[in-house]
């Protein structure tokens, strides 16, 4: 995610190279071929006709692909307040016992850094799982070792973990180490996690329509290509024809920036610089559940780098 709040010119131009190249080559052709032939002029009227289509179908899927990042990002939320909620009652739950006869203090405190450890777990495997990244050894460190080679085989890891959290709550049950209604609720954190879980798969599987992209990239390209034929005629009567050049050039460079935004944030789960900071907030869950557990030693709080947070 981009916290900074200047861009680098250099990196901006080079998201749309391909939009500025085209729309110079076609301004340098209008002006030249205006000279020989001023019957190549267009009425501006096409060029106004053109844009006002362009910045609806521009517009449209500007909304939505933000629409796409912000329910990217409030999942993220669910997901990091559930896990914390989550952690919460499995340490007060166990906790909760320790007054019966059957209380084991070293079971108790085992089960709960597994539980946690496992809800920290499921976060990286969802980052990784979303983001088709490779390396799982921040997921295989955190559960336990029998079950190493069964996630590592796993298609799905993410839900693989969660269902071992959930055979490890009855576990608990069945030796005493959670009684009455415990697993009720903490039941209903894993389904929690589950749901977002699945809005973030949504996301991730269904892209926005690509009717809308590709007729977007369409009209853009058609509009750079005409607007210097549009606008030389009149540059020409003004006695400043050369000028169609860089007109041209920062007309289509706006509308292909705008274009551009909406096509970075459509897909909020790629690994980009642009997309929600998946690995910042897994490193804010497992700060807060390693604290929760009352480990000190927490791992580094990740923070941005030359205005980028991953």
């Amino acid at each position: 995610m981009i916290i900074k709040r200047r861009f680098d010119p250099l990196k901006v131009l080079g998201y749309v190279r391909g939009e500025l190249l085209l729309g110079l080559a076609a301004a340098g052709a209008a002006y030249v071929l205006h000279r020989y032939e001023p019957l190549v002029a267009l009425p501006f009227s096409i060029a106004a006709t053109l844009g006002g289509a362009l910045a609806i179908f521009i517009g449209f899927r500007n909304n939505n692909a933000y629409a796409r990042w912000w329910e990217a990002r409030t999942l993220w939320g669910g997901i990091v307040n559930s896990s914390r909620v989550l952690a919460r009652l499995i340490i007060t739950f166990t906790d909760s016992h320790a007054h019966q006869a059957s209380y084991d203090p070293a079971r108790s405190a085992s089960f709960k850094r597994e539980m946690v450890y496992r809800t920290i777990a499921w976060a990286h495997a969802m980052r990784l799982h979303l983001r088709g990244q490779g390396d799982w050894s921040p997921v295989i460190a955190l559960i336990p070792p029998e079950e190493h080679d069964v996630i590592a085989q796993a298609a799905n890891k993410p839900n693989l973990i969660m269902q071992g959290m959930g055979q490890r709550i009855y576990r608990a049950m069945a030796d005493g180490t959670l009684g009455g209604f415990d697993s009720f609720q903490m039941e209903g954190q894993l389904l929690a996690l589950a749901n977002y879980q699945g809005g973030c798969d949504r996301i991730k599987n269904t892209p926005l329509l690509r009717q809308y992209h590709y007729f977007t990239r369409l009209f853009l390209q058609v509009f750079i290509v005409l607007l210097p034929f549009c606008l030389v005629a009149d540059l020409e009567r003004m006695g400043i024809g050369w000028t169609v050049v860089p007109l041209s050039a920062i007309i289509g460079f706006v509308f292909a920036i705008i274009g551009k935004v909406g096509e970075v944030n459509e897909d909020p789960f790629e690994g980009r610089i642009t997309d929600v900071p998946l690995t910042a907030i897994c490193n804010t869950i497992e700060r807060d559940l390693r604290e929760l557990l009352g480990e000190r030693e927490l791992p580094a709080k990740l923070r941005s780098v030359d205005g980028y947070l991953d």
